[in-house]
């Protein structure tokens, strides 16, 4: 649709991507499935029955133990109690005035979710309170691709670009195949 517009080819710059809007998309869709929000979160049904259609990664399967399917809590997503004390820090965090708007009046402990959230503080949250509330609560193979992602910075575009293709690759990796992610691991710091 765009390149038929008469100027488009006069254009310097045809495709511009706001970075703040992207980390905004990521923060909602990793935060979604940490959390597993409904609606948010992209461990869904279909998901599930995706991954028992090829036959990959057991673990996340639906179960069958009954007569209907149900799908229970991955190990990347927190339980309940867990969920419930990293709502609890994010809500008891302050910052200086200026820095972030209160962040803790986006967070509803009950409902076990973030309202109101803008791109800067989306930026905020990731770069600096993320990786602290989630370090204890989340088994270390998951954690280990969130601190990649955070080690690079989005002002320095190619290892953004370098650092965001490990990190999908090491997320696609089966955490119970060890040596296949030190391999990764490896690839990716060299």
């Amino acid at each position: 649709m765009f390149f038929e517009l008469p100027y488009w080819s006069k254009l310097k710059l045809r495709h511009n991507l706001d970075v703040m809007h992207v980390e905004k998309n990521v923060f909602h869709t990793l935060v979604g499935t940490i959390l597993d929000i409904e609606g948010k979160t992209k461990d869904t049904i279909k998901a599930r029955l995706d991954l028992e259609r090829m036959g990959i990664r057991r673990g996340l399967w639906m179960n069958r133990d009954s007569d209907k399917a149900r799908r229970d809590l991955a190990f990347f997503s927190l339980k309940p109690n867990d969920k419930k004390e990293f709502l609890k820090f994010v809500s008891s965090v302050k910052f200086p005035d200026g820095y972030a708007s209160n962040i803790a009046r986006c967070v509803n402990v009950d409902g076990g979710k973030f309202t109101g959230l803008k791109s800067h503080d989306c930026h905020v949250f990731m770069q600096r309170l993320l990786l602290v509330g989630i370090r204890h609560l989340l088994p270390e193979d998951v954690v280990k691709p969130i601190i990649f992602l955070h080690k690079y910075d989005a002002r320095d575009g190619s290892l953004a670009i370098r650092g965001i293709a490990c990190w999908s690759c090491q997320l696609s990796l089966d955490v119970s195949n060890r040596k296949a992610s030190r391999r990764a691991e490896k690839k990716c710091t060299q």
